[in-house]
This record gives C-alpha cells, sequence and structure tokens, in this order.
C-alpha cells in the first residue's frame, strides 16, 4: 500500500472548500453573533483550521488546530518549518480561550491535527504531515505525540500509520484504541482504521473499509453503539456521506452504505441525552442527529454559514455541547457554537 497521498486530491479536497468569510472585529465575543472566536491567529501566517476539543481532567477545555498561511502551508522563507499545531485553552466552558502555544512544530507542513486524553490522564495529539516535493508536496503518514501534564510539554514522536486522520483517537469500553484513517491509491480511495491494545504505544496495520467500489476521500470517524457494534462514517465528494459498521471490534467492516445526505470531514458525538450527532461540512458547516443509534439521521440542520467544518464536539458542564469549526479562506479562523440536542431538534444557546 502506498504511502503517497496524491496532490490532485489534496487539490480537490482544498477547491472544495467554502469561500472565506474573513471577519475584522477585535473582540472574541461577536455582538448580535451566537459564535465565539477560538483562535484568529497562532503567530504563524494568520490561518487556523481543522480544529479539535477536549475536555481535561481538571475541568479546562483544549482545542487543537492546524496554524500555517494558508490550507497548505509549505515551509517558507516567512514559515521554515511549514504549518504547525497549535492548541489553546478554555477554563469557561468554551466562552474565551488563552493565547494559542505550540503542539508540535516539525520540519514540514503538520496538519489536521485531533486530541484525545484517555483514562490514565495522557493527551494523546494525532495530525498527518505533508513534505515537499518538487513543486508540490506529498503525504508522509499519521504521527503522533503525547502529553502528560495537561498539553504544556508534548514528546514521543511516533508513526502511527502511512495512512491519514483527520479524526482523534477514540478509546472503547475494553481498553482498546481505535482511530479513523483513509488512503487512496491512485484509482481508488477508502476508509479504513487503526487499533492499539497497548494504550497507543503501538498501533495495527490499517484495516480497510469496503467501498463499495464508490471513491471516498472517507476522513474516517468511529462511534460505538449500544449494540457493542462499531459505526464508521465516511466522506464522499458529490453523493451521500457512506457508513460502516464493525460486530468484532474493527476487525473487519461491511460494506459502505448510504448515510442519505453528502457531507465532508464528519466527526461523531454522543450527546448527554444518548443523541448521536454527525457534524460535517456541506453545505456549509452542518449538523445532522440520530435518536435511534444512527438507523436514521435527521434534516440537515445548519450551523454557520463558513465553509470550512472540519468540526469537533465536547459535552460542557452544563449538559449542552460546544461544536469548534473553522471558516476557510484568507485570514480564516477557528469559531465555536454551542447547542443542546433534543430528540424534538437542535436548541441554539447563546453566550452569557
Amino acid at each position: 500500500m502506498r504511502t503517497k497521498w496524491c496532490a490532485s486530491v489534496l487539490l480537490a479536497m482544498v477547491l472544495a472548500c467554502a469561500a472565506a468569510m474573513a471577519q475584522d472585529e477585535p473582540r472574541p465575543l461577536i455582538a448580535g453573533k451566537e459564535f465565539v472566536y477560538v483562535c484568529r491567529d497562532a503567530g504563524a501566517g494568520a490561518y487556523e483550521a481543522f480544529p479539535d476539543v477536549c475536555r481535561l481532567a481538571d475541568g479546562r477545555l483544549f482545542a487543537v488546530f492546524y496554524a500555517g498561511y494558508g490550507h497548505v502551508a509549505l515551509p517558507n522563507e516567512n514559515l521554515p518549518r511549514g504549518g504547525r499545531v497549535s492548541g489553546c485553552y478554555s477554563s469557561d466552558e468554551g466562552k474565551t480561550w488563552t493565547e494559542a502555544l505550540v503542539v508540535f512544530d516539525g520540519p514540514d507542513d503538520d496538519r489536521d491535527p485531533s486530541v484525545t486524553q484517555l483514562s490514565d490522564g495522557r493527551l494523546l495529539c494525532v495530525f498527518f504531515t505533508l513534505r515537499p516535493k518538487g513543486g508540490g508536496y506529498r503525504g508522509i503518514g499519521t504521527w503522533m505525540v503525547e502529553s502528560t501534564d495537561a498539553g504544556q510539554t508534548w514528546t514521543g514522536l511516533r508513526p502511527v500509520s502511512p495512512y491519514y486522520a483527520s479524526t482523534p483517537v477514540r478509546e472503547l469500553a475494553d481498553g482498546r484504541l481505535i482511530l479513523g484513517l483513509y488512503q487512496e491509491t491512485g484509482d481508488d480511495a477508502f476508509g479504513a482504521v487503526t487499533i492499539s491494545t497497548d494504550k497507543g504505544a503501538t498501533w495495527s496495520p490499517p484495516v480497510d473499509i469496503p467501498n463499495g467500489g464508490l471513491r471516498l476521500d472517507a476522513e474516517t470517524d468511529v462511534i460505538a453503539l449500544k449494540d457493542g457494534r462499531l459505526y464508521a462514517a465516511q466522506r464522499t465528494e458529490k453523493e451521500s456521506m457512506r457508513f460502516s459498521t464493525s460486530s468484532d471490534g474493527g476487525q473487519t467492516w461491511a460494506v459502505s452504505e448510504p448515510m442519505g445526505f453528502p457531507g465532508h470531514c464528519p466527526y461523531l458525538y454522543r450527546s448527554p441525552e444518548d443523541i448521536i450527532v454527525v457534524a460535517h461540512r456541506l453545505p456549509n458547516t452542518s449538523i445532522h442527529y440520530s435518536v435511534d443509534e444512527c438507523a436514521t439521521w435527521s434534516e440537515n440542520v445548519q450551523v454557520d454559514s463558513v465553509g470550512g467544518a472540519y468540526p469537533s464536539m465536547v459535552t460542557l458542564n452544563d449538559g449542552s455541547t460546544l461544536i469548534v469549526y473553522y471558516e476557510e479562506g484568507e485570514g480564516s479562523s477557528i469559531r465555536a457554537r454551542k447547542f443542546r440536542a433534543t430528540p424534538n431538534g437542535i436548541e441554539w444557546l447563546e453566550w452569557e
């Protein structure tokens, strides 16, 4: 299996992003709007994208995201190490956020970070990397760093997979870790997973998910269902997103089937009410929700008119949900909104 990420595929993903909606308000809380800014400039070129958020054991929220000068930020004179992984904290349930810190900055373009705090207290941050090649770039797979001090320092850089990841490590009830992956082979593209049985020290070879003959850019995410199965959501470009299920803990997967609506970069989340929400790009930034363990989905609910997406969600102390996402375009920033999922629909909440 090739480790090379085709430049044409990444270019298509770039073009799929919606046009910029650059904002110029200086305040973190925007009057008359229902979102706050998580970060507007992490010091790497004022383009922030691909966020992910988790709750720390100390109660704070921690968000990671890509920081560069554009959708792809290869090393140049102004940013000699290329795009990097940055992060920031919130101590007030997402209303305000600290200045950005550097999580990881290697010699190439490090991107699409996701973060998870495990039950043992460690933070795992996964991301993939693009390396310059000729006049373009090539991918060099997915990597991981970890932190034992709530994200202040990060160590243990190690490869996870030659495939790519845009969603977080998920800790299963049996203690195993699973990570959604995706890959392309020139004439095909598909989702996959990798599994760790030793808390992230090592990872299995990729387990490919049958795509049913439809090329899937995938950006796979995984959630555990109440009946013990695993459910994987996968991106498509023009048709309905696809899903697949596994009844053996991720060792094998059913042929992918339509979810019933289009979307990119799916992120799966279980609310305190046991409602499963999938957030995604297309149209703009949107969510669907399911009250029957992903058997059926609601109509589309728009989160925001901006089209960057790559969303992530976390439960707040009052039982509501924080969703983070990005704008796309020059000067792209990270935004956050909050809502409550109910069987009757999504209730958007204002910031007090």
